[in-house]
């Protein structure tokens, strides 16, 4: 036993030992000398996904790389850095990514292996941006993977099945501005129009809520402010936005990005600081076909009385449809429905996450692969029509089953 327990503490790794190696050399030779072993990042999952019986091995130590081809329009990081640490490093150099997830501790091959998104209509998960992958498999050799190899869809979100990832390639674009504001007020729309409305107010657009209230409680826009353009306030429109909200509580405003005023895209895309650490949480989440969404909102609503009660806050975000095997948004534009649980009590948290995935997954509703999921995987196939392909991929690559663990049993092959 490790002792050593995931961010939200709800989960205890069974992992018999934890490898630090050094340098690439060492992984691939821990890798080839251990029986069964799964890699580990920030830990940040809410499930045993990066757990496993064998040993676990922490890239952390290693030396950090971050390699910017400019003539390519990407940059290459060590596969532990977090996405916060990469984006002070990319806007020193005059460069930006395209989207971050809520907060920044997140390391980049925990975040694109299992899916992990930001907002934003145009934008699709952060799994999307990924130009390349150097990869460590069962036999200890390293292998460089490119967008547009063979496999390489089945190979971005892998969940650790696959090997372990040393090295990320992301596309990356000259650095921009974003103006955060925040409104209270917001009607629930009633329909695709609106809704289509509401989250295209801004690159980014994250909507805050419980699910009784006769208005949806908070609604962010992120909006790119273009060279030389001035500060001013994005144009919503009175029908979508009833009051504005004007800033945080004192105590929050160093944990939080600033509102009303435009500044770095790396201080605003993402929700959190980099320095602050959030209060501790369990989180769900069910990525649901854009098609369906409104759908989706009304079951919610209509059971929001027992889900309000042990809600912390809903946040609803979009994302653009990709070509990765097990994306939330392969084949389709998708909406993230989250939920931050204020109850920390596992068989309640289980029991409402139960139930919205019984509303949620007859809609096409695919559970975040690294949030609390239930459903086993008779029940996820059918949402991944690369179900089968990703199964016969991970059999060739690691046909010892090295990179097996509990989750993927339950949840991938059955």
């Amino acid at each position: 036993m490790t002792g050593i327990f995931n961010w939200s503490e709800n989960h205890r790794f069974r992992a018999v030992e934890i490898l630090r190696p050094i340098s690439v050399d060492s992984v691939r030779q821990a890798v080839a000398a251990s029986p069964r072993i799964h890699a580990a990042g920030a830990r940040h999952s809410f499930n045993d996904s990066a757990d496993g019986p064998g040993a676990m091995i922490d890239l952390g130590d290693i030396p950090a790389e971050c390699i910017i081809d400019a003539d390519r329009a990407t940059v290459t990081a060590s596969a532990a850095c977090s996405y916060g640490a990469l984006a002070l490093r990319l806007e020193a150099a005059g460069w930006a990514l395209e989207n971050m997830a809520s907060l920044p501790h997140i390391t980049l091959a925990g975040a694109i292996s299992t899916g992990t998104h930001g907002s934003g209509d145009a934008v699709g998960t952060l799994s999307s941006a990924v130009a390349g992958l150097d990869l460590v498999t069962a036999t200890g050799d390293l292998v460089a993977l490119r967008r547009g190899d063979a496999d390489f869809d089945g190979m971005v979100v892998g969940l650790g099945a696959l090997g372990v990832v040393v090295r990320v390639m992301l596309d990356i674009v000259p650095s921009y501005r974003l103006r955060q504001d925040a409104f209270q007020g917001l009607a629930w729309p009633e329909n695709a129009a609106e809704f289509d409305r509401v989250m295209g107010a801004g690159k980014s657009v994250s909507l805050f809520t419980a699910w009784s209230g006769a208005t949806l409680d908070r609604w962010w826009v992120k909006t790119r402010i273009a060279e030389g353009a001035p500060d001013v306030a994005p144009d919503v429109g009175a029908a979508l936005a009833q009051f504005p909200f004007l800033g945080a509580p004192a105590d929050r405003l160093r944990r939080l990005t600033a509102f009303g005023v435009a500044g770095p895209w790396c201080d605003r895309l993402p929700h959190g600081r980099i320095e602050f650490v959030q209060v501790r949480h369990l989180q769900s989440e069910i990525l649901v076909p854009r098609a369906r969404v409104i759908e989706a909102i009304g079951m919610l609503r209509a059971i929001g009385g027992r889900i309000d009660p042990h809600l912390l806050v809903t946040e609803i975000r979009s994302m653009a449809a990709d070509a990765l095997w097990l994306s939330p948004a392969q084949g389709r534009d998708t909406v993230g429905i989250h939920f931050s649980w204020n109850e920390r009590d596992p068989a309640t948290v289980g029991a409402l996450c139960q139930a919205i995935e019984a509303l949620l997954m007859p809609l096409g509703g695919r559970p975040h692969w690294g949030k609390i999921l239930l459903a086993p995987a008779e029940r996820l196939a059918p949402l991944y029509p690369r179900m089968e392909d990703f199964r016969r991929l991970a059999a060739r690559v690691d046909p010892g089953g090295k990179f097996r663990n509990g989750f993927i049993d339950r949840h991938v092959f059955g």
